[in-house]
């Protein structure tokens, strides 16, 4: 057991290492010595994980992958409408982003064309589904205008939020994320959500940048 639990915190190591030089460095520029010598472990070690740096991007992004489907499910279990589901998913994204390399190296490889091996979706297209299907239950319950074409909002949405974190990553700190975020949120509800209940979530946007504990 104990061994076992070692075998898990070098494989954390590791993936952490790879991580974080992914995030600042890219993976085509990212060698494996580079990550063998900042996790500070053996090669031995390394290549009883993971056998190519292939490898480690596949695992990354199956973290990232995992950890946006496991946030966007304990949202939907805390009786939030589907909008603000939708809006808290994306400041917590920021939020994890912010707190650890894992997510920002996701979306590099995702955005530096990485290959994602099946089953695993592209990122891109799973966040379109999860935007999709809250976007059509906010449309069912009355926080959308209805005549909204919900695979077009889904696309600009997602784009809005990449977009947003990876200018947002050459040209801010990471504690200005949140501001952002707003921002975006406070344009897309002015288009798609009718008057009478435009104030709520104008004002839940704003109180999500104030409870990301970024700034």
């Amino acid at each position: 057991m104990a061994r076992q639990l070692r075998a898990e915190q070098t494989r954390a190591t590791i993936l952490g290492a790879a991580a974080d030089l992914f995030d600042r460095q890219g993976y085509e520029s990212t060698s494996l010595s580079e990550i063998v010598a900042h996790a500070g472990v053996t090669k031995g070690a390394l290549y009883f994980h993971f056998a190519a740096k292939e490898d480690l991007a596949h695992a990354i992004m199956e973290l990232q992958s995992r950890t946006s489907r496991r946030l966007a499910t304990e949202l939907d279990g805390r009786g939030y409408t589907s909008l603000e589901t939708l809006m808290r998913l994306t400041f917590g994204m920021a939020r994890l982003s912010a707190e650890g390399p894992v997510l920002r190296a996701g979306l590099r490889l995702a955005t530096g064309g990485v290959a994602v091996r099946p089953p695993l979706p592209h990122p891109f297209t799973e966040w379109l589904d999860i935007t999709s299907a809250r976007l059509l239950d906010a449309m069912r319950q009355s926080d959308l205008h209805p005549d909204v074409d919900v695979d077009s909002v889904a696309h600009t949405l997602v784009c809005s939020f990449v977009g947003t974190r990876v200018v947002g990553r050459t040209l801010e700190p990471a504690a200005r994320q949140p501001r952002r975020m707003a921002e975006m949120w406070h344009v897309l509800i002015r288009g798609l959500v009718p008057v009478p209940r435009r104030a709520r979530y104008l004002t839940l946007a704003a109180r999500l940048e104030r409870e990301t504990g970024l700034v």
